[in-house]
This record gives C-alpha cells, structure tokens and sequence, in this order.
C-alpha cells in the first residue's frame, strides 16, 4: 500500500450573523449530523464557550480533525479541516465540510487554502 496524502483545509468566514459565532450548541448538533451524513467517524469533541465572546471546538475523527474558534466582535470564524486518506478519497468530504460551515454560518469565506499532505 503507498500512501494518499490527505486534505488539509485552513478558511477564515466572515459573517453578520453574530449569535452563530456565540453559541456552541447549534454548531455542535450542526456538525454532528454533518459527521454522520459524510460516514466519517467521531471518536470525540472539546467546545468550550468563553464568557461573553464565542466558542472553540475540537472534534476528534478516526480521520483526524475539524477544529474552530469563532470571534463575535470580529464577526469571523477561523476553520480547520484535516482528512486523512488511509480509507480511501476523502478530499470531496473535506471539501463539503468547508463548504457546510459557510452555509451553517451564513458567511462569505475570506481566505481558503487547500494542501495535500
């Protein structure tokens, strides 16, 4: 077996809908149902909401991870998306992940960057 590098996808949302970037729970039920409508597998998560200023959020997937931390005074979000490929091609899933966030937090992505490793 060679190895398939995997998808790393870096993005910054802007968005004017600020309660999105303060409250975890609907990020949280969000991403879940994402996880599980992609066939990805979670094998754990760590939200922590800051007192009057967003959240950050960890998921852990036997792929590897999703990671954001959300800015209400700034009214941005910073995303981190990594698929490994061991089981197969997960780039289209990596790339319908980024795409999800934008949608779920009715922004416009600012800066995107795809890599291969």
């Amino acid at each position: 077996m060679s190895y398939l590098p995997g998808t790393h996808i870096l993005g910054t949302i802007h968005t004017r809908h600020l309660l999105l970037l303060e409250q975890a729970l609907p990020f949280q039920t969000m991403i879940g149902e994402l996880i599980e409508r992609l066939a990805l597998h979670q094998v754990g998560e760590v939200i922590h909401s800051f007192e009057n200023a967003g959240f950050t959020a960890v998921i852990c997937l036997t792929e590897s991870h999703i990671s954001i931390h959300t800015w209400p005074e700034f009214g941005l979000l910073n995303y981190d998306v990594y698929l490994s490929n061991l089981s197969g091609d997960n780039r289209p899933k990596a790339q319908a992940i980024a795409r999800e966030l934008e949608q779920f937090f009715m922004g416009e992505t600012q800066n995107y960057q795809e890599i291969r490793r």
